[in-house]
């Protein structure tokens, strides 16, 4: 097993856009040639597009981009700019002469920093597949992670800056990536561990807050729970099916788990996407393994390489 960079991963393409003065942006993962892909929902509050097709019993078997973005649901706009781009290059299904491509997305809502009314649009989602078409290895405020932040139980004013955050991992031929835009309302952990690395901050003393333990013990008054919401989107080089992918997606959200606390709460939309382009013959168990791994490892990089914005200290202040 070793650790390897997204880019190693053959047949996609990632891009990043933002708005940094509204506090907003877009990631879009493309896949040319279309990839088989999976999703799961767990969070209480999601803002999606396209994830009915995702269903096994459904017709479509591939997609061609997922688009992670800020912007609540006004977010959903920037993936009619993916749909623009990729169809002005022949990608997706041809329709006589039409080329329809499936793009599929969820947003996080990240409209209590920067400008509340900024927002990825078209333009953006666009703009965001042009930069793909250059290798792009930032990490941190950027793309969908521009506006994220962590630790809001408490309101804005207790939140720590966190970010976008990619990690890919390789086992003989098996080469599995992952990237995430961290914006829990609970706080950020090295998986499987009591190491916080990010959450909600008491400025006044200058000092963390345990956000499950201030919620059971009434310590703190819970306050903006609609603001939150962590998505993601595993790819691979495996030949899986979409029932498989779905539940590779599924267990993936085993890293979220491991690493936010409270997670996939009835103020998150937490949500991942699973594509894979059907090239190494494996174990769907292995993939689901190696996607945990990634993920983890990825929420971590999203809190750790924030710098801070918008008035909120990141990891590296404190």
């Amino acid at each position: 097993m070793k650790w390897i960079e997204w880019n190693e991963i053959p047949g996609f393409q990632i891009g990043h856009s933002q708005d940094e003065k509204g506090g907003t942006g877009c990631t879009v993962i493309i896949c040319p040639q279309g990839a088989t892909a999976g999703v799961e929902v767990r969070g209480g509050g999601p803002a999606t597009r396209e994830t009915d097709l995702l269903n096994p019993k459904n017709m479509v078997q591939k997609i061609h981009a997922v688009t992670l973005s800020g912007g609540s649901a006004f977010g959903l706009e920037a993936s009619s700019g993916v749909m623009q781009y990729l169809s002005e290059h022949h990608i997706g299904f041809d329709m006589k002469g039409i080329y329809i491509p499936i793009v599929c997305q969820a947003s996080l809502f990240d409209c209590g920093l920067g400008d509340p009314k900024a927002y990825p649009d078209k333009a953006m989602g666009y703009q965001a597949c042009v930069n793909s078409e250059h290798t792009d290895l930032s990490s941190g405020n950027i793309g969908a992670g521009t506006g994220a932040s962590v630790g809001k139980a408490f309101g804005f004013e207790k939140a720590m800056k966190t970010g976008l955050g990619h990690a890919a991992i390789q086992v003989n031929d098996l080469k599995v990536g992952a990237i995430v835009a961290v914006n829990a309302c609970g706080d950020v952990f090295k998986a499987n561990s009591t190491h916080r690395i990010a959450g909600a901050y008491d400025y006044a003393k200058k000092e963390p807050i345990d956000t499950v333990n201030a919620l059971i013990q009434g310590i703190e008054n819970q306050s903006n729970p609609h603001e939150n919401t962590t998505i993601g989107c595993v790819f691979t080089n495996a030949d899986l099916n979409k029932a498989q992918m779905n539940k590779v997606a599924s267990l993936t959200h085993n890293a979220y788990a491991h690493c936010i606390h409270p997670v996939a709460t009835s103020n998150d939309g937490d949500t991942i996407f699973a594509m894979a382009t059907n090239e190494v013959a494996t174990d769907m168990d292995m993939v689901g393994i190696l996607a945990i791994k990634a993920m983890e490892k990825a929420i971590e990089k999203a809190a750790q390489n924030a710098h801070a914005a918008y008035h909120l200290y990141s990891a590296s202040d404190v």
